[in-house]
């Protein structure tokens, strides 16, 4: 058994997920899908490789947001959860609301601020960039090809 790192879950106890790694990459997304997936201004996301996570209590749902990506909320209460490209060597992502300590996970960067809302000020002291833009050369055509599922 490994020891786990962090835990969350949903607000009406259905779903449960485990860390076993020290969550990575927190941030705070504007882009639009974003936006739309958690009904608010930007969503908070920290990381882990998808071998250091598990569901550790009831199932997921998923939702494909994208043509790259999939989304997991609970079912019973719809408290989004997880975001996760189709790809297995990226990270997948939890929502940082939803981990039982969630303080422990500060963003140190926003993205998709494209889509930022002109009148939130949010954390203005982290690095801040648009979709993609610090992706490496091998990823820029993937991020180019997304097309959204979402209404």
């Amino acid at each position: 058994m490994r020891p786990v790192i962090a835990e969350g879950g949903c607000q009406c106890g259905a779903v449960r997920f485990a860390f076993y790694a020290a969550p990575q990459c927190a941030h705070a997304c504007h882009c639009r899908m974003c936006q739309r997936a958690v009904g608010g201004a930007f969503v908070l996301l920290t990381g882990v490789a998808k071998s250091d996570f598990a569901w550790t209590k009831g199932a997921a749902k998923f939702f494909a947001s994208s043509n790259l990506a999939q989304r997991g909320f609970c079912g019973d209460c719809g408290t989004p959860l997880s975001f996760a490209y189709n790809r297995p060597e990226m990270r997948i992502y939890a929502t940082i609301g939803s981990l039982d300590e969630p303080a422990a996970a500060p963003i140190a960067q926003q993205v998709g601020i494209e889509s930022k809302w002109p009148w939130v000020s949010f954390c203005e002291d982290v690095p801040q960039e648009e979709t993609g833009a610090s992706a490496p050369a091998d990823y820029q055509d993937f991020i180019a090809s997304i097309k959204t599922n979402q209404a």
